[in-house]
């Protein structure tokens, strides 16, 4: 029962209630009146170039002015380092404080997944936390000691472009010395606090704990991880182009709604939206008054939060002391148990076979249980993300199979070693990983936490014959608390497909438990106790494994028609035929992925293609002109001028015959003087192959291009011009999709796409 509590206390009392039925004094943050900007900007999907876009945009425009506030917006073109071009129009506002105008910026990013997300939660919560939240700061009436700007950036979604603007051109940037961010990938849970910085973070977790955050939800492990992976927040953007400290709060449970058609008001948690105001709240107080200026720091803490809203740090010098000290201790309790005759040395090095056998069997089997849930159930790979809705029952019974495996084992070798000796291995594994997180990933170094209580688990086996149990229980509470929400929030993170690293966790810290368990006569009890109710969420998952209007399907269709060779196709990327598009692609329309290559989050390819009715689309005027001869260069220079004849959305520009670009510009921007340099110049040879360029449209305009090459290269393009209007053609006359299926995210979906070879002319 006690460990039913631990587990209990580890995912409870970090997050607020949602009050949304009381009434809310207007001088403090109120959930319901923030649900209510949320339902007002998730109406549709609100992508650039979308009409519900400038609505949403007016809409926040509108509600700054009602706070009193002078709002502006900055537009310009941005030619970003992954070949994307936008025209994005952020929102501004600044309250002015006392000080000498070093200021705070709230940031947040207004447009929507393109082609079909209402973006409730990515980002309209953030929206909405930020406009409540300085509502509820100005009805205080007090002055701010520091500026605060307020940043409602576009284009977000295909780019972080609207931040990329505001770092370089807007005169408000060089004021900003620290940034709050608020993002979603997901549409419920615990929002995370992590960090970005160009220095160590020290001064970032010491304020962050000074303002008294009422929930904090974080740790330096996940600090660690965020700092090596390709970060792609607008936050990031601050931190590298204008070496601004900042915080990002994003909560990621649900992640099967994030950039869909399910991402509406409906399925964003209410808690969740309460819990980014319970940071924001303390946080704008705080830093509206700090010095700004002394947030850089030399040095790095490893930090980490508890039930109860407790918030520990302490310095990574104390790194290796604390595992010199754990190691000591460690070796002293091996030879104090020796000498008193309650360690055994053969027990000992027999104590790390069921260790390993629990370890690699748990790791193995969940990997090919998940790998065969993927052959019977062949419709989660529909699923992008790569977890699927019935996702969480998935991770609850691989706890259960990896538990039911590690009881099972330690019964086979438990009349074979003594209590005290099998737990020697489990504590060595522990020292090691503990080595080895102090060397390549200090953040983790809390992990030495647990083992602490276990040696003093240890120290009480070799004292006591029969250990107190709630003693033990109690010992292990760190282990819990500390490591089981990450155990938990792992695959949603990181997909389904890290299950097996789930249960070598688990196998883990199952590892700290053995001071009780390892007294226990029927552990082959707890073995078939845990087998059974991994069978029972078995048959649950498979329950919830169908698609269902509660759960729908994705699925895809767009039309494509070739001007160069007169022809038109329907294609998808769906894997499984569906009831809906089955009508589209007879049996054996299968496509080994021509056209393919539209760039994707997930790099999906089409798989599925037939052919499609001939129908009437407006062709954009297209003009590539060879211009004067560089003497100077005996370079040739070209004008590409594309002028859309119709309200398309997305623009894509690959080059055939791998030309090599001495200059680039477009619409009057340099691909040098948006530092991309060798890596926009040769980027048909890596990430983005032969693409040279992909704009999405929030008119048109003419999309002007100007290069030089070579004498000796001749340049083709093909050109993908493409409009998320295929339910709008009137002549495709298309059915709706049922209930039960919505548009596949992440992929170019939903379109009418006209394809064109560009040469010149002889």
């Amino acid at each position: 029962m006690l460990i039913f509590v631990a587990v209990w206390l580890s995912f409870n009392f970090d997050a607020p209630q949602a009050r949304l039925s009381e009434e809310i004094p207007l001088d403090q943050f109120s959930t319901s009146r923030a649900f209510q900007h949320v339902e007002a900007i998730a109406e549709q999907p609100h992508y650039v170039g979308s009409r519900e876009h400038p609505k949403v945009r007016n809409y926040i425009v509108q509600e700054l002015q009602k706070m009193g506030l002078e709002v502006q917006t900055q537009e310009d073109y941005f030619l970003n380092s992954g070949a994307i071009l936008s025209k994005p129009q952020n929102i501004l506002a600044r309250i002015q404080g006392s000080g000498n105008g070093e200021a705070l910026v709230l940031m947040t990013h207004y447009d929507s997944a393109t082609h079909s997300s209402p973006g409730a939660s990515d980002a309209g919560s953030g929206v909405a936390t930020i406009l409540e939240s300085i509502r509820a700061f100005r009805e205080k009436e007090t002055q701010p000691k520091n500026d605060i700007i307020l940043l409602f950036t576009d284009a977000e979604e295909i780019g972080l472009i609207g931040a990329e603007i505001f770092v370089k051109d807007h005169p408000w940037a060089k004021d900003v010395l620290l940034a709050l961010n608020f993002e979603a990938r997901g549409s419920g849970g615990k929002p995370f606090m992590l960090l970005e910085t160009n220095g160590k973070n020290a001064k970032l977790i010491e304020a962050f704990a000074d303002a008294n955050v009422e929930y904090p939800v974080s740790n330096s492990l996940a600090y660690s991880i965020y700092k090596m992976l390709p970060n792609d927040t607008d936050l990031t953007v601050l931190r590298e182009k204008g070496n601004i400290n900042g915080y990002n709060f994003a909560f990621i449970d649900d992640h099967f709604d994030y950039h869909t058609a399910n991402d509406t008001p409906k399925n964003l948690d209410a808690e969740t939206l309460a819990h980014q105001g319970s940071y924001l709240m303390p946080l704008l107080a705080y830093f509206s008054e700090a010095d700004l200026k002394n947030l850089s720091s030399d040095r790095d803490l490893i930090y980490f939060n508890l039930p109860f809203g407790e918030f520990v740090k302490y310095p990574f010098d104390w790194i290796l002391p604390m595992l010199i000290v754990a190691m000591g201790i460690f070796l002293i309790l091996i030879i104090y148990g020796i000498r008193r005759d309650r360690l055994d040395i053969t027990e000992i090095f027999k104590g790390f076979l069921p260790m390993l056998i629990s370890i690699g069997l748990s790791g193995f089997l969940s990997w090919a249980f998940w790998q065969f849930c993927l052959f019977i159930y062949p419709e989660y790979s529909e699923m992008e993300h790569g977890f699927t809705y019935n996702g969480y029952w998935y991770i609850a019974l691989i706890i259960f199979l990896s538990l039911s495996i590690s009881f099972i084992t330690y019964h086979w070798f438990r009349k074979r070693s003594h209590k005290a000796s099998i737990f020697i291995a489990p504590l060595a594994l522990w020292l090691m990983i503990c080595t080895l997180v102090a060397i390549y990933l200090k953040g983790a170094a809390y992990f030495i936490i647990p083992v602490f209580f276990g040696l003093l688990q240890l120290f009480v086996m070799v004292r006591q014959k029969r250990p107190n149990r709630i003693l033990m229980v109690l010992l292990s509470f760190p282990t819990i608390i500390l490591l089981l929400p990450f155990i938990w929030s792992l695959p949603v993170a990181l997909g389904l497909e890290t299950l097996f690293i789930t249960a070598i966790l688990v196998s883990l810290v199952f590892m700290f438990l053995l001071p009780l368990f390892g007294y226990f006569r029927k552990l082959k009890s707890f073995a078939v106790l845990c087998f059974l109710i991994f069978n029972i969420l078995l048959f649950t998952a498979h329950y919830y494994s169908d698609f269902s209007s509660e759960r729908p399907k994705p699925n895809s269709l767009v039309y494509l028609k070739d001007l160069d060779q007169q022809t038109n196709f329907w294609y998808s990327y769906d894997g499984m035929e569906d009831s809906w598009t089955s009508s589209y692609f007879p049996e054996g329309t299968e496509n080994s992925g021509t056209e393919s290559n539209f760039s994707s989050k997930y790099g999906s390819n089409f798989r599925r293609k037939s052919s499609a009715p001939e129908v009437d689309i407006p062709e954009p005027a297209i003009r590539l002109e060879e211009l004067e001869t560089d003497t100077l260069t005996n370079l040739k220079s070209y004008s590409l001028k594309i002028a859309p004849n119709r309200d398309m959305n997305r623009l894509e520009l690959y080059e055939t015959r791998d030309v090599d670009f001495k200059e680039f510009r477009v619409n009057d921007l340099t691909a040098e003087d948006e530092q991309l340099g060798e890596q926009y110049f040769n980027m048909h040879t890596q990430r983005w192959k032969e693409r040279i360029l992909t704009y999405y449209a929030s008119n048109r305009d003419t999309l002007r291009i100007e290069f030089a090459i070579a004498p000796e290269d001749e340049p083709e393009f093909v050109l993908y011009e493409s409009a998320y209007d295929l339910f709008e053609n009137e002549e495709l006359k298309l059915e709706k999709r049922p209930k039960d299926m919505i548009p596949r995210p992440f992929v170019l979906n939903d379109a009418t796409i006209l394809k064109k070879t560009i040469r010149i002319k002889e």
